[in-house]
């Protein structure tokens, strides 16, 4: 990777024409920046200004600062995509330069970068999907339940290596059903960790029940066994007993099962295995989803396969698994005419959305090696500068990289990592924060949490200075090459002293 491409845009107003020309051709940007000794835009230069220039009979060899003069159009670093989208049309304009306060060009956007957004994690398509919806619609099996949701169930359990799995219409509504099932009322309290999405946390509250949040394990940052440890041996001291654990498997890889499953089955406490960011991943050799009690998956269209929307939860406990369909489809009971002695939900997924699923699975393998080679790509790159902390794949365990995710160890590491993704988004390219942390959610106020240890606070630590990057299997070598060389620059932009 070229490690300066826009320094090499920057000229001194001395050079002279010809040499302009020359710098130009190499750059293969149609424009260069010229500046000052102190960076300051003086103007912008592209073929038709030396075209203009040639027309007027000003000679090859005459320095640039000879040219008439001719104002820039720029914005300032806090300009978003749009403003810069708006200031191109308005003034038909190719190029636009980013100044700093001090009027010292620090970026360049171009309109043909703006034509292809680089997303997050797209949906990204294979080749059995439409045929599998084809067979669907040709049977007139559309409506919830179905063959293709029947052998999706058993495709997906022989994947994870369970017996038993049930399709549901999210993964929320499987994380729903998972914690109903394991009894979780009014008055209970339920383990959760703190570093996830809020999906995780919700439904706790929607039955009834009580929080209590648990801090991340600084490496792979999911549930940290020391913090889990204190909030086990806190409660018992009170006399409660958490009547589940959620335990979340972050960004696609499984959380520390060897040393959380003894602690919980210690204390008699059940896990919620929330793996919907984990299919595919191993610990072991043993499959993601396969530890807990229950367990979930989540297939939402940014999820390493997808049903566009759709979840599963899955166990080794055969009665469980037929009471979460019997609940899924409004708990109907077995007779001629509709009767129901519990309360239900409308939770199944549809036979049309189930053969996209199983379609999905199919390449499953070769999206896991994608996102992982993505990942390797990003680490070569960026992984001596600075000030970055990649998060870690511990010893045994073997994540799909969902999302390529790094913190910024710097002081002030959220208004650096707030500058990074402006930077980004202002050259079209989709990156997010680090989970927001549950017991920092509003929502969440004054619930009680349980850190790593002493005072340190390791999901808000990695909030504060995390990153996603751009993680998508149908990313293409030209996009992904694209996002190093602007992260480099945008790191090197955002790490300058306040």
């Amino acid at each position: 990777m070229n490690p300066q491409p826009f320094e090499s845009l920057l000229v001194s107003a001395d050079i002279t024409l010809l040499q302009a020309l020359a710098r130009l051709d190499a750059g293969a940007q149609g424009v260069l920046l010229v500046v000052d000794d102190s960076r300051r835009l003086l103007r912008t230069l592209t073929d038709g200004d030396l075209r203009r220039a040639t027309l007027a009979g000003i000679p090859g060899d005459a320095a640039l600062a000879s040219l008439p003069a001719s104002p820039a159009h720029t914005v300032g670093l806090d300009a978003g995509l749009h403003e810069v989208l708006e200031r191109l049309d308005r003034h038909r304009i190719d190029h636009l330069p980013v100044l700093d306060s001090a009027g010292r060009v620090v970026d360049l956007v171009t309109r043909r970068e703006l034509s292809r957004r680089t997303y997050l994690s797209s949906p990204h398509l294979g080749d059995d999907e439409a045929g599998l919806v084809r067979e669907a619609f040709e049977s007139n099996w559309i409506a919830p339940l179905g063959p293709h949701v029947d052998a999706f169930e058993r495709e997906v359990a022989a994947w994870v290596g369970v017996p038993h799995a049930a399709a549901t219409s999210s993964g929320t509504a499987a994380l729903h059903l998972g914690l109903r099932l394991l009894g979780v009322g009014p008055g209970d309290h339920v383990l959760c960790s703190s570093l996830t999405f809020v999906a995780s946390a919700n439904p706790i509250v929607q039955l009834g029940a009580t929080p209590v949040f648990v801090d991340s394990e600084p490496r792979g940052w999911s549930m940290s066994p020391r913090a889990l440890r204190e909030a086990l041996h806190a409660l018992r001291r009170e006399g409660v007993r958490p009547k589940a654990a959620v335990v979340v498997n972050l960004y696609g890889q499984s959380a520390q099962m060897d040393e959380l499953l003894p602690l919980l089955d210690e204390a008699g406490v059940p896990m919620l295995e929330d793996a919907a960011e984990s299919l595919g991943a191993t610990l072991h050799g043993r499959a993601s989803g396969s530890f807990g009690r229950l367990a979930v998956f989540s297939f939402n269209g940014n999820k390493i396969i997808t049903t566009s929307g759709g979840g599963m939860l899955v166990g080794a406990d055969e009665q469980l698994i037929a009471h979460a369909r019997k609940l899924s489809t409004q708990a109907r009971e077995p007779a001629r005419h509709y009767e129901h002695v519990e309360d239900g939900y409308n939770y199944r997924l549809s036979n049309v959305l189930a053969g996209i699923g199983r379609g999905q699975l199919r390449v499953l393998g070769q999206r896991v090696e994608r996102r992982r080679a993505i990942f390797g790509h990003y680490r070569r790159e960026l992984g001596a500068l600075p000030g970055l902390r990649w998060m870690e794949e511990p010893d045994g365990h073997r994540g799909t990289r969902w999302l390529s995710a790094f913190t910024l160890d710097l002081p002030q590491a959220a208004r650096r990592r707030d500058a990074l993704l402006d930077f980004l988004e202002r050259h079209n390219v989709e990156a997010r924060p680090v989970w927001k942390p549950m017991h920092l959610q509003p929502l969440f106020s004054g619930r009680r949490y349980f850190g790593h240890s002493g005072q340190a606070d390791v999901a808000r630590q990695c909030f504060e200075g995390g990153v996603c990057l751009p993680s998508g299997s149908n990313m293409d070598d030209t996009q992904l090459q694209r996002v190093c060389e602007l992260l480099l620059r945008g790191l090197r932009l955002v790490v300058q002293p306040a």
